[in-house]
């Protein structure tokens, strides 16, 4: 479902390019449960965004559910993210002037649901995530934890065939982070979506079907 081969990706600063990214080659199957793990700066979150159509990259093939990336133009990706991909961003990104309902109930709106099922889906899924009572509040009302579970809450309100996750549960103390794992976890048996996360919580990636370890751009073995 997810081929990634030889995928180059750097940066041009004001200072000097930064390779951020050296052939890196991924094949994950439809629901599939990954973490990618790796130091500070090692390209992890690049590959990811690249991953999740939201970055391109300068070299190598990427083929997406037997979708040639490198062959579609910017609207055409577009379209094929919003119908198959959720990501959740490590900032949040959420609406600073849209309650907590509205931020969640965006990609029903995108995909065209009718407001009543928007409704029902969006207090179930935060009914999970512990917020139900947040509903009318702002952003700037939260805290960052809660944020953090806003921001899952809506990636994954629409049930997207590939979740995109980039440390989400960062902000989160443990107990939580745990909760909201094993809500992923749960998304991933039974609806079979495909999962990959981003973390620096080693616990928790052993928990995934497979580890991908990156250093200094590259994947290690």
């Amino acid at each position: 479902m997810i081929e990634a081969y030889k995928i180059n990706k750097t940066y041009y600063t004001t200072k000097k390019p930064l390779k951020v990214l050296h052939d890196v080659e991924i094949r994950i199957k439809r629901g599939r449960f990954v973490s990618i793990v790796g130091p500070s700066g090692s390209g992890k979150s690049t590959l990811l965004h690249i991953l999740a159509l939201l970055d391109r990259f300068d070299s190598g093939e990427y083929f997406l559910d037997n979708h040639n990336i490198n062959l579609m133009d910017d609207k055409e990706i577009t379209g094929l993210r919003r119908e198959k991909i959720g990501v959740i961003f490590q900032n949040f990104y959420l609406f600073q002037y849209f309650n907590v309902f509205k931020n969640v109930e965006l990609p029903l709106i995108i995909r065209g649901y009718p407001p009543k099922e928007r409704k029902r889906m969006v207090e179930e899924v935060m009914e999970e995530m512990g917020l139900i009572d947040r509903l009318k509040h702002l952003p700037n009302e939260l805290s960052g934890g809660e944020q953090q579970r806003v921001a899952i809450a809506r990636a994954i309100v629409s049930e997207p065939e590939i979740l995109f996750a980039d440390e989400p549960t960062g902000n989160l103390d443990s107990r939580t982070g745990m909760k909201i794992f094993e809500i992923l976890k749960r998304l991933n048996k039974e609806k079979g979506m495909t999962i990959l996360f981003v973390t620096h919580n080693l616990e928790l990636a052993r928990l995934a079907d497979e580890i991908i370890y990156l250093k200094d751009g590259r994947i290690v073995v």
